[in-house]
């Protein structure tokens, strides 16, 4: 079984912000806000929280900004962005969807230039022609990308955290999408978006480090502006897929938070934080339904 960082949609490689690729929050007074958690509202009494998650931790991390707790505590359920148990077992359909069929090859779906280049790089990691070529371009970033080389794990991820808090509690998890649904940001790419999110995997923009601390940084303290800005702008090169990645998924999420906060449950729905924000993430997209959301 491939490593679970692969299974998170997040793509360490033409910006370091890319690894982060879900930690916008957005609110009017952000860097008053204490955490990227929100509460949110209907009219009828229905309540339900978001929260912002960083995939991937440092022990120096911990603990948490207290409104995660404060959240899980008030919830009766939990929601990440797909059921884990789901997704891992799914994981062998995703290896064999981004693999080509016998006869076929890596060599026939990019340009030539690009094939020498990969093959280059992959002979300086002494992986065989034979291993790379069988996989898709996407699925080749997903697999050599790891948020490690940040000193980052998911195992101290927020949601590998707050998922340990409710089997301890017996709380219910579940997801705000299939394991398919998940997977289809990257499996549903055609060849000229695969070959392309590869090549920018392998173009180093520099400050990687220092963008990763910067950012958690900002996510601690819930200083949302400054997490928008980074993290679209992390997507300069490749702005179709941000949108894939983002604002057609939050779009896809609405009807599916509405019938949680309609549902008389008290759910704590917990995804990347940059879904949160920027004028088509989740909380703008509610606001703009009518229902009140306040940043804890």
């Amino acid at each position: 079984m491939l490593p679970r960082v692969m299974f998170r949609c997040r793509v360490v490689s033409f910006s370091a912000l890319l690894c982060f690729s879900f930690f916008v929050a957005a609110a009017p007074a952000a860097a008053a806000a204490s955490a990227c958690v929100w509460r949110v509202s209907n009219s009828h009494g229905g309540t339900l929280y978001l929260g912002g998650s960083v995939h991937a931790l440092r022990s120096s991390d911990y603990p948490l900004p207290p409104a995660y707790n404060r959240a899980f505590d008030a919830s009766s359920r939990l929601v990440f962005e797909v059921d884990e148990q789901a997704l891992m077992r799914a994981s062998k359909g995703l290896v064999k969807v981004g693999q080509y069929r016998k006869g076929d090859s890596l060599k026939n779906h990019v340009d030539p230039r690009t094939y020498a280049y990969v093959r280059r790089v992959f002979a300086l990691l002494k992986i065989p022609e034979s291993t790379f070529a069988q996989f898709r371009p996407w699925l080749l970033v997903m697999m050599i990308q790891a948020p490690h080389a940040y000193g980052l794990s998911e195992r101290l991820g927020v949601e590998e955290f707050l998922a340990k808090r409710a089997r301890a509690t017996a709380k219910p998890v579940s997801g705000l999408e299939t394991a398919h649904e998940h997977m289809a940001v990257f499996s549903e790419l055609n060849d000229r978006e695969s070959e392309t999110l590869l090549l920018l995997t392998f173009i180093p923009s520099g400050g990687e480090a220092d963008a990763a601390d910067r950012i958690l940084k900002a996510w601690r303290r819930g200083d949302a502006d400054a997490l928008a800005a980074d993290v679209h702008n992390g997507f300069r090169e490749f702005p179709s897929f941000g949108k894939r990645m983002l604002d057609v998924r939050n779009r896809r999420w609405i009807p599916k938070i509405e019938s949680l906060l309609q549902s008389g449950h008290t759910y704590f729905v917990v995804a990347g934080a940059g879904h949160m924000g920027g004028p088509n993430g989740v909380v703008p997209l509610l606001r703009a339904r009518g229902y009140q959301v306040e940043q804890l």
